[in-house]
C-alpha cells in the first residue's frame, strides 16, 4: 500500500520505487493506488511501467481497468498487446481476442508467437472454429509451425473441436514436445472417448506430471472404465505423485461405481492427513465424492458425518445426502435434510433445490410411502420453484401412487401429463398392479406398454405382467406372454450381485455353477432358505419364472 507521495527525487528514481510497489502488489486497492501514482507523476507513457500494471489488471480479473489503460497508451508494443489479447482469451469473453488482434494489425505491430498462442486459445474457448482455422493456416504461412507454444494451443483447439486426428497431425509434426502436448492430445484422445489411444499416448510419454495421470484417470472413471481407473489410480500412487482431488474424485466416483469400500476408506484418510497437515479444507466437490462413495457402498452413517462437517454446502451436496438416505429406504431422514435446505441452505447459503434434489426427495417419499408429502412436494416444484416436472418426476410420482395403491390416481397422472409416457411409467404402474394383485389393470397397462417395447427392454416387464396373470390364475394370459417372449427372442437376465472380501471383489449369478466354490455357496443357500422358512417366511409364488425358456 502506498501512503502518501511518493519523494521527488527525480523521475527515474520514481519509477524505479513504483517498478518496485509493482512487483510487491498484493491487493485490488494497492495496485489502483500505484496506478494513481503513474497518473500523478506523468509516467502513464512509460511502457514498462504500464505494461506492469496491465498485466497485474489482467492476472486479479480487473479487465475494465486494463482495457482503459490500455486505451491511452501510444503505440504499444507487441508485449503489451499480448497481455490484453491473453487477458481476454482466459476471461468469459474470449473473441474479444480476435477484435484485439484486428486492432493490432490496423496499429501495424508484429504478432509474435505468444499472439498465435493466445489467439487460439481463446479460439477453442470460445468455439471460434473458423477463426482458429484461419489463424492455423496464418502459422503455416509465417513459420511458426514449430513453435512448441503454438503447436500445443493448435492440439488444444482441435481437441476442443472433437478433432483429434487433426490435433494429432499437429502432434506427429513437431519437432519438440513438451509435457503440456502430450498432456493435450492425451485429453483429445479421453474427451473423444478413444481410451485405446489415450492408452497408447500415455505409455509413450517420456514425462508425465500429476495432470498426465489425472486426465486418465478421471477419464476412465467418467466414461464406465472403474476397474480400469482403479488400476491406473494404484499406478500413479506407486508412481509417488502427489494425489490431486480432481484424482481423488475420479477414484472416489470409481469406489462408489464398484462398491470398493476399502479403497474409499484410504482415500478418506488420505484426504483428512493431507489437509489436516496443511491446515486446509478439502474442496465441496471432493466432500461430495466421499458422500457418494459411502452412500453408494451403503454406509449411510459416514457419509452423513462428511456432510455434516462440511462448513459450506452446495446443492449437489445437499441432493447426494437426500439421495443417500433415499436409496436406502430412509424416507423420513430424507425429507428431514430437505426440509434442512429449505430452512437453512437456501437462507443462509443461497442454494436451492434442483431438478435432480426432487428426484432424491420423491423417490425418498415413494420408498416411504409418504404420499401427501409427495404431492405437496411435486406440486411445489412448479407453483414454488419454477420447475417444469420432467419425466423421472413423473415416473416417481406414478411409481409413488402406485406403491402406496392409488393405482387409479397414478394412471390419471399418466394420461393427463403433458408428455409423453415412457415405458418407465408404464412400468412403475404395471409394478403397483402386481404389489396389489390387480390383473384387470394390468391387462391396460399392456396395451400401451408391450407395443413400444424394444427386445432389450420387454424382458424385465414381460416377466412382471406374467406373474401378475399367474397370481390371478389366468393362465391363457401367461401363456399369451410367454409365447410373446419366444416370438421376441428375449430372456430374463440372471441376477447378479457381488461382495468385496480383502480387497477382492467376488461376483455371484443366479445358476452360476463355474464358480469354484459354487458347491459350498449353494449349501450355504439353502441352510438359509431353509432357516427363513422355519421363520415363517413365505417366498412368493413365482409360476413364469420355474419355466425354462
Amino acid at each position: 500500500m502506498i501512503k502518501g507521495s511518493v519523494p521527488a527525487k527525480g523521475k527515474r528514481v520514481v519509477q524505479e520505487h513504483l517498478l518496485f510497489l509493482l512487483e510487491n502488489c498484493n491487493s485490488v486497492n494497492a495496485l489502483i493506488q500505484i496506478h494513481t501514482q503513474v497518473l500523478l507523476n506523468g509516467l502513464s507513457h512509460k511502457n514498462i511501467i504500464v505494461a506492469k500494471l496491465l498485466s497485474f489488471y489482467i492476472a486479479s480479473g480487473h479487465l475494465r481497468h486494463a482495457h482503459h489503460l490500455f486505451a491511452k497508451m501510444d503505440n504499444p508494443t507487441t508485449t503489451v498487446w499480448n497481455h490484453v489479447i491473453r487477458g481476454y482469451a482466459r476471461s468469459h469473453m474470449p473473441w474479444k481476442s480476435m477484435q484485439c488482434y484486428s486492432h493490432m494489425l490496423s496499429a501495424e505491430a508484429q504478432p509474435d508467437g505468444f499472439t498465435y498462442s493466445s489467439l487460439l486459445s481463446a479460439c477453442a474457448r470460445g468455439g471460434l472454429e473458423k477463426e482458429g482455422e484461419q489463424l492455423h493456416a496464418t502459422v503455416l504461412v509465417k513459420g511458426y509451425c514449430s513453435n512448441v507454444f503454438v503447436d500445443t494451443s493448435l492440439i488444444n483447439f482441435y481437441t476442443r473441436r472433437d478433432s483429434v486426428q487433426r490435433a494429432r497431425h499437429v502432434f506427429d509434426d513437431m519437432a519438440e514436445r513438451s509435457v503440456v502436448s502430450w498432456n493435450s492430445i492425451l485429453v483429445g484422445y479421453v474427451r473423444c472417448g478413444d481410451f485405446d489411444g489415450a492408452m497408447r499416448v500415455f505409455d509413450m510419454m517420456p514425462c508425465r506430471n500429476v495432470v498426465s495421470w489425472t486426465t486418465i484417470v478421471s477419464g476412465c472413471a467418467q466414461n464406465g472404465k472403474c476397474r480400469q481407473a482403479l488400476l491406473l489410480f494404484g499406478e500413479m500412487r506407486r508412481a509417488r505423485v502427489e494425489l490431486d482431488q480432481v484424482a481423488l474424485v475420479a477414484a472416489l466416483s470409481a469406489c462408489a461405481e464398484l462398491g470398493d469400500l476399502k479403497l474409499g476408506r484410504w482415500i478418506h484418510w488420505y484426504v483428512q492427513q493431507w489437509f489436516v497437515s496443511r491446515n486446509k479444507q478439502p474442496s465441496v466437490r471432493l466432500n461430495n465424492a466421499l458422500i457418494h462413495m459411502y452412500a453408494s457402498c451403503g454406509i449411510i452413517r459416514e457419509a452423513h458425518k462428511v456432510f455434516v462437517k462440511m462448513p459450506w454446502k452446495s446443492t449437489v451436496s445437499w441432493t447426494s445426502m437426500i439421495m443417500a438416505f433415499a436409496k436406502q429406504g430412509l424416507g423420513k431422514e430424507a425429507l428431514d435434510v430437505f426440509k434442512t435446505m429449505l430452512s437453512d441452505g437456501v437462507g443462509v447459503n443461497g442454494v436451492s433445490p434442483d431438478e435432480i434434489t426432487f428426484i432424491g426427495v420423491l423417490c425418498a417419499c415413494s420408498h416411504a410411502g409418504f404420499v401427501d408429502e409427495g404431492r405437496q412436494i411435486f406440486a411445489s416444484m412448479k407453483h414454488t420453484w419454477g420447475l417444469n416436472p420432467r419425466i423421472e418426476h413423473y415416473g416417481c410420482m406414478v411409481d409413488l401412487l402406485s406403491r402406496a395403491g392409488f393405482l387409479d390416481e397414478a394412471r390419471g397422472l399418466i394420461e393427463t401429463m403433458p408428455l409423453k409416457p415412457n415405458d418407465a411409467l408404464w412400468g412403475a404402474l404395471l409394478g403397483g398392479c402386481h404389489i396389489h394383485k390387480n390383473s384387470d389393470l394390468a391387462s391396460q397397462v399392456e396395451k400401451n406398454l408391450v407395443p413400444e417395447l424394444s427386445v432389450d427392454q420387454a424382458a424385465g416387464y414381460l416377466v412382471l405382467l406374467s406373474n401378475i396373470y399367474a397370481f390371478g390364475q389366468r393362465w391363457q394370459d401367461v401363456i399369451t406372454v410367454r409365447q410373446k417372449m419366444i416370438e421376441m427372442g428375449v430372456k430374463k437376465p440372471p441376477g447378479r450381485s457381488w461382495i468385496q472380501i480383502n480387497g477382492a471383489v467376488h461376483n455371484f449369478v443366479a445358476g452360476d455353477m463355474t464358480h469354484k466354490h459354487s458347491y459350498f455357496i449353494y449349501e450355504i443357500l439353502y441352510d438359509v432358505t431353509k432357516q427363513a422358512n422355519l421363520e415363517g417366511y413365505e417366498s412368493e409364488i413365482n409360476v413364469f419364472l420355474d419355466v425354462e425358456l
